[in-house]
């Protein structure tokens, strides 16, 4: 046999290396969920061990709501500023898990944190309608979502800890509607059935959010003029718009060009998906204002305090006119600082956008309607707001907070989108941050340092300046333009939407911690009633600043009111609460109390009072 040859060689079999498998990206919705419950979790940790309110009498006006809403007790808050039943309705629920006034309170504030959280996945969506990319605006809306205007008042039984997360989404579903509504408007056939549903669903959507807005809150009402206003513009615009003419007019296959051109001009198929909205808008206003009208004839028996008058003596006089503008612009000037000068930069690019005709007609309105939504609310507030001697009167942040969000993250778009302009856009800002806070501080005069300073009223400019005694309106300009130049070098950095992010968030926690001091002990009521039996009767004497923190504490039943000088309590009465007078033991406050009844609680705080209980009550209820 011959040896084998050379060629016979065969060449040894390589492994193949093996397959990378590609690298599987986390789910979109799932990251978009993991940010929603991280902001959940910030916002109930900034609440601390809270239990108690402390902002009387506007938490407990929502709380006794609630808690009527649900079977419970409620009160009598007559004369009172009317705290509408939008908001209640909302936070109801924690009625129906238990009856402590501390186990229901802090199930209320953690629905603020689940609604408040709810601005992120919001805020992502505004950001891409902006055209920004996926992690952009993912990172972003997660700063921007921690402004102290849209995190401090969730550890408030307020209407502030969940209207901006309203206010945006009524501005994206409003947005939604404008957007299927012009580019439907020149369709025809399938292409125009299909954005007549998204006009519909849009449009009822966008009307169900005014609607609530409404039911919530004075400022509701701007709001919902403002939509029903751009609902008629728009339905006026079909109603009068002519015909597409026949030569701007593609044909379609199999389907004459005449056909097409008399569906397009037909005004009924144009104002159809219309009406569905404005019946929408119609039937939700009509529930809030029963629901508004219920919650008015159970608490406020013998009525409210009436603002209106005041509101339309403002609006029609030249001295009322010069008060409401100048607070007007108070707000807006506290707006631009309590974002750290965005707002400023987001108003500024709504005003360029109005202004320029070639841009898309659902971002030209959407601008203005966001325009005259802030303006109206920042007007109205200011002309309905009494003068109360402080300094609030003419800067206040709480009744724009609403929408510092919005305008916060068109600033954030202007900042990664329009570097090339971004000198002019923070100039500009800076005239508007000036222009108004002179023109309040003219009018206002030496009352900012003669009337009474709430640090409440000023979370963010006491954060600012760290002065929680006064009011300083340079040191929180200057410091709010310094915030805001620095954002601006941040944009010119490389991965500057990483960069400003990481800044805003860390910013904004801190600044969210300072003002909530979630490290300091748990608010603790003025006293607690005890055991739940019987009624509880306050004298008609006794300062509203005591027995109002005391109609949320008393869960079993609602506080009755009588007389202590000359009148016998109310039969059933096991407790009554009765003012002390100067020089006077609080175990003399009531000379003519009744056999039986002995001193159980006193205190001095918010004013000097007493609380009596009889011995003849011992039938607990459960």
């Amino acid at each position: 046999m011959s040896s084998p040859s050379i060629l016979d060689v065969r060449t040894p079999v390589r492994s193949r290396p093996p397959a990378v498998r590609p690298r599987r990206r986390p789910s979109w919705p799932l990251l978009v969920l993991a940010g929603w419950l991280a902001q959940v979790g910030i916002r109930y940790a900034l609440t601390g061990g809270n239990g108690v309110p402390v902002a009387f009498p506007d938490e407990s006006g929502y709380l006794l709501a609630a808690r009527w809403l649900t079977g419970g007790p409620g009160g009598d808050l007559s004369g009172s500023t009317f705290y509408q039943g939008g908001y209640p309705l909302l936070i109801s629920p924690a009625f129906w898990l238990g009856h402590d006034p501390q186990t229901c309170y802090r199930i209320v504030l953690g629905i603020n944190a689940l609604v408040g959280a709810s601005i992120f996945p919001l805020g992502v969506v505004a950001l891409r309608r902006m055209r920004l990319a996926r992690p952009q605006a993912y990172a972003l809306a997660f700063g921007a979502a921690l402004l102290p205007a849209a995190t401090v008042f969730g550890g408030f039984a307020l209407t502030d800890a969940v209207l901006p997360t309203l206010l945006l989404g009524w501005l994206l579903a409003l947005h939604s509607f404008l957007r299927a509504w012009s580019r439907g408007r020149n369709t025809s056939g399938d292409a125009r059935r299909m954005y007549a549903r998204r006009t519909v669903a849009a449009g009822s959507l966008a009307g169900l959010a005014a609607a609530y807005a409404y039911t919530t809150h004075a400022r509701g009402s701007v709001v919902l003029a403002v939509h029903v206003l751009t609902l008629a513009a728009v339905l006026g615009r079909d109603l009068v718009r002519k015909g597409t003419p026949r030569a701007a007019v593609p044909a379609e296959p199999g389907r004459p060009r005449a056909a097409v051109v008399a569906e397009r001009g037909r005004p009924r198929a144009a104002v159809r998906p219309l009406l569905v909205p404005a019946a929408v808008v119609l039937l939700a206003v009509g529930a809030g204002w029963a629901l508004n009208g219920a919650v008015r004839s159970a608490l406020y028996p013998h009525g409210v305090r009436n603002l209106g008058g005041l509101l339309s003596t403002r609006l029609t006089t030249v001295a009322g006119l010069e008060w409401a503008v100048c607070g007007a612009a108070g707000q807006i000037w506290y707006l631009i600082v309590a974002t750290w000068g965005l707002a400023g930069i987001g108003l500024v690019a709504a005003a360029r956008t109005l202004c320029r005709p070639w841009s898309a007609p659902a971002d030209r309105i959407l601008s203005g309607v966001l325009l005259a939504a802030t303006a109206g609310t920042a007007l109205a507030s200011s002309a309905a707001l009494p003068d109360e001697h402080r300094v609030g009167n003419y800067f206040y942040g709480r009744y724009l907070a609403c929408l510092a969000v919005a305008h916060a993250l068109c600033g954030l778009a202007v900042l990664i989108r329009r570097r090339h302009a971004l000198a002019g856009y923070a100039c500009a800002a800076g005239v508007v941050l000036v222009g108004a806070g002179l023109s309040a501080a003219v009018f206002a005069g030496d009352r900012l340092t003669h009337y009474t300073f709430i640090a409440f009223d000023f979370p963010e400019t006491c954060f600012l300046t760290w002065d929680w005694t006064s009011f300083r309106l340079g040191a929180s300009s200057l410091a709010a333009f310094g915030l805001l130049s620095a954002l601006v070098v941040l944009a010119f950095l490389p991965r500057p939407a990483w960069t400003i992010a990481a800044g805003l968030t860390a910013f904004n926690l801190v600044a969210a911690l300072v003002i909530a001091k979630p490290w300091l002990p748990a608010r603790e009521p003025i006293f607690r009633p005890g055991p739940p039996y019987g009624g509880v009767a306050v004298d008609a004497g006794l300062t509203w600043r005591v027995w109002v923190r005391q109609t949320y504490q008393v869960w079993w039943t609602q506080i009755g009111f009588f007389h202590s000088a000359n009148e016998a309590p109310p039969t059933g009465t096991c407790m009554v609460i009765v003012p002390v007078p100067e020089r006077t033991a609080p175990g003399a406050s009531w000379r003519r109390h009744p056999d039986g009844w002995r001193l159980a609680y006193s205190g001095v705080s918010p004013a000097p009072w007493a609380a009596w209980r009889s011995s003849r009550c011992s039938k607990t209820v459960t």
